[in-house]
């Protein structure tokens, strides 16, 4: 009777486990194809801080270069808000470091009555010190974005972030990092379609 009952629980966490799959797949589809039912999109003031402003400026530009859809600036006429947080940190990364040795030894002995004095002396020296400071500067972007359909529902999000790229800085990089992953979450829309 005990097999019998750890087999229908392993059934049973299966069935769980594929209507629990099932589920996730069938709410990701239907995000899929509201995606595709976007033309028009308003980009939101994104929070952050005082470069998430520049970060909406240039991931509108790159939105825009991507001629996937219309950029709006009336919200009321979009079909999907971009909303989020970015951040574009300049900053300086320090390392310090010590290392060192020493030894010292001194032996000295003297003996004797005045004028005749005896004596022994000895000594050890041994040092070594080595320090090294290095200080770096380092710029890094993040940015956090979802895109919102009228009805309030998130129909697709990413998160990127970059240390900068080659070309260009790392606040570009995110933008161009959120537009490539869009577009192609774009294009697997429609192929699924």
């Amino acid at each position: 009777m005990k097999p019998l009952l750890l087999l229908t629980a392993a059934l049973a966490a299966s069935f769980v486990c594929a209507a629990g799959d099932a589920a996730i797949a069938a709410i990701e589809a239907g995000n899929l194809r509201q995606l595709l039912a976007v033309h028009r999109i308003f980009v939101d003031r994104l929070t952050g801080g005082d470069t998430a402003a520049q970060m909406r400026d240039i991931l509108i530009s790159s939105l825009a270069a991507s001629k996937l859809f219309v950029l709006t600036e009336k919200e009321e006429r979009a079909d999907a808000v971009l909303r989020g947080a970015a951040e574009d940190l300049v900053f300086t990364e320090t390392h310090q470091s010590s290392d060192g040795i020493n030894a010292h030894m001194n032996l000295s002995t003297r003996a004797g009555t005045g004028y005749y004095s005896k004596g022994n002396a000895a000594g050890l020296g041994i040092g070594d010190n080595e320090s090294d400071h290095s200080a770096e500067r380092r710029h890094e972007a993040l940015a956090a974005v979802r895109l919102v359909n009228k009805d309030g529902d998130v129909i697709w999000s990413t998160t990127q972030e970059s240390l900068g790229a080659r070309f260009h800085g790392a606040s570009a990089d995110v933008a161009e990092k959120i537009t490539s992953q869009l577009k192609e979450d774009f294009d697997r829309a429609g192929k699924g379609q």
